[in-house]
């Protein structure tokens, strides 16, 4: 059993959310609302419930609206506390981390996600940590980070990262597993490949953004060897870590939306609308009503 606990999640939120314009031009797009909460509060909901205490951002510039949205909003506070209008307090007040947990750099460069992590080696430091991709929402409980904690200590450490199964023609998306031995949720991960043609593809299990790491993967990061699209990889360094520690997939029990993409971020809407029971009712009327023809 590992002696440390998972205490710090990486959020890398520098994107400049192009697939989004004109919306994002003056508006992070992880600041993009599903129903009523941004795409960002769902993530750190999710840290949150998993046992996360301190919440790193790495940033860029035009992103101090994800400040801003976690820190205290004095007069709005107030103006509700004097309207009585407790439930929209409440609402303000629950996506508040406890004072001190939250920290921010910057990405200055974008230089691909592996190099965002490496911004925040300075405020992780030498313990296991984990990494959320806001723009995968995952739905379900327990939280998909929950579970592959809970994966964690029962392997014993290493790298843990989130999995699915896609379509073959969909691999050049992703990184994907060569797996070995399965059980239940968990697949001992044997090779990765950052977004193979679907020809290569060692398999049709994919990473999805969450993931486990542990500090050794600082080293590799450190190397700043470009990978696919010229870019510093995640994927590439966790695979330098491959038979030197346990490294396994979770597949979660819950539904995962691409937020990052307008399609799957509609999905998302509908999907957490009707699950909502103060808005299903007339949201069902509506989709009903629509004529969406062929």
């Amino acid at each position: 059993m590992p002696a440390m606990r998972i205490r710090k999640a990486v959020f890398p939120v520098a994107g400049m959310g192009t697939r989004f314009l004109p919306a994002t031009k003056a508006i992070p797009k992880e600041m993009l609302p599903v129903v009523d909460k941004p795409v960002i509060q769902y993530g750190v909901e999710e840290a949150r419930e998993a046992g996360i205490e301190q919440f790193i951002f790495v940033t860029g510039r035009g992103k101090h609206v994800i400040e801003d949205h976690f820190d205290h909003a004095y007069e709005l506070e107030a103006l509700l506390t004097a309207r009585e209008k407790t439930r929209e307090l409440h609402s303000l007040l629950e996506s508040l981390p406890n004072t001190g947990s939250v920290s921010f750099t910057r990405q200055q460069k974008p230089l691909g996600l592996g190099h965002a992590v490496l911004c925040a080696q300075h405020l992780v430091g030498n313990e296991p940590f984990a990494v959320v991709l806001p723009d995968d929402l995952m739905v379900g409980q327990p939280g998909a980070l929950r579970q592959m904690v809970d994966a964690w200590r029962v392997i014993g450490g290493g790298v843990v990262v989130a999995a699915e199964e896609k379509p073959r023609e969909e691999t050049q998306r992703y990184g994907v597993i060569a797996p070995g031995v399965s059980r239940g949720a968990v697949t001992e991960v044997l090779g990765l490949v950052e977004k193979p043609k679907p020809s290569a593809a060692p398999s049709n299990l994919c990473i999805i953004g969450r993931y486990i790491l542990p500090p050794e993967i600082f080293a590799e990061l450190e190397r700043r060897e470009r990978g696919a699209g010229n870019e510093i990889q995640l994927t590439d360094a966790m695979a330098r870590l491959l038979g030197k520690m346990p490294f396994h997939a979770v597949t979660t029990t819950c539904a995962r939306y691409d937020c990052g993409d307008k399609v799957g971020f509609l999905q998302a809407n509908l999907a957490v609308g009707l699950a909502r029971q103060d808005i299903a009712p007339a949201l069902k009327r509506i989709v009903r009503a629509l004529d969406v023809g062929d």
